[in-house]
């Protein structure tokens, strides 16, 4: 399992330092600048790299992930301006082949023609490939290479048809497939909670308990969780069937209380 150093970065100011923790040497970025926060996270064994941007609309996550060594990287989502990236992105010299984008409503893509201008050579990956020009179309259970990297694609319809999961290292970003908690939502007309319950419990709950799940928003007291750790807490994700399921996601949605 990767071991992982959670840390709110307090952006008018970035500090570029190291220090060691148990024999192990973390690389450090501390970004600050008005309500911009980012949330860094350094996987280590094996060596990851994560930057978390939150922002957007609704407390959105946008990630910036490469390998510990060398300049290939990759985007998930673009739900924030890219203004808040570009200076990590310049400081680290990284190269970013992919913007992997985990479906296609709009608070997750927003920002995709900005972020294909301003970058070179980079190349939109989707499900389906969706309406973007050039764009790579993905399938279940491919894999995409980013340096040493390997990101294995998970379809993962319900939330919304093209709805997809990316797995690297145990690191699992998940869209608004499943946040810290509970599961996504299925309110939108072509969402449905049958094919959420499969994704979910067919695909995501088979994975190893220590996948640590990196959701699309910030809807929770911590940014992120462990899949064990996810189940025992969340009711959403202890359904015995699929009746049970959409039982348990009806009674969520009646309440919640309005703007909730």
């Amino acid at each position: 399992m990767p071991e992982v150093l959670n840390n709110f970065c307090p952006i008018e100011l970035v500090i570029v330092d190291n220090f060691y923790l148990l024999g192990n040497r973390y690389r450090v970025h501390e970004i600050t600048a008005f309500t911009l926060k980012i949330h860094c996270t350094f996987v280590v064994e094996p060596k990851m790299r994560i930057w978390t941007f939150e922002g957007g609309y609704d407390k959105n996550f946008t990630y910036l992930i490469a390998g510990d060594d060398g300049p290939d990287a990759a985007i998930v989502d673009a739900a924030v301006p890219f203004t808040q990236i570009k200076q990590l992105i310049e400081i680290e010299q990284l190269s970013v082949k992919y913007l992997l984008i985990t479906h296609t409503h709009g608070d997750h893509t927003a920002y995709t023609r900005e972020y294909l201008s301003e970058l070179e050579d980079i190349q939109t990956a989707l499900f389906g490939g969706g309406s973007y020009a050039d764009a790579l179309s993905l399938s279940d259970g491919e894999t995409l290479s980013v340096g040493q990297l390997k990101i294995n694609v998970i379809h993962t319809p319900g939330h919304y048809p093209d709805s997809v999961c990316f797995l690297t290292e145990e690191c699992l970003f998940t869209g608004d497939t499943l946040f810290v908690g509970r599961t996504g939502r299925t309110i939108s007309t072509q969402s449905d909670s049958r094919q959420l319950y499969r994704s979910v419990y067919e695909k995501l709950l088979t994975l190893s308990g220590k996948t640590v799940i990196y959701p699309g928003h910030n809807y929770s007291h911590q940014p992120t969780i462990t899949l064990k750790e996810n189940i025992a807490t969340s009711p959403l994700l202890q359904a015995e069937s699929e009746d049970d399921f959409v039982d348990r996601m009806a009674q969520y949605e009646r309440s919640r209380t309005p703007g909730g």
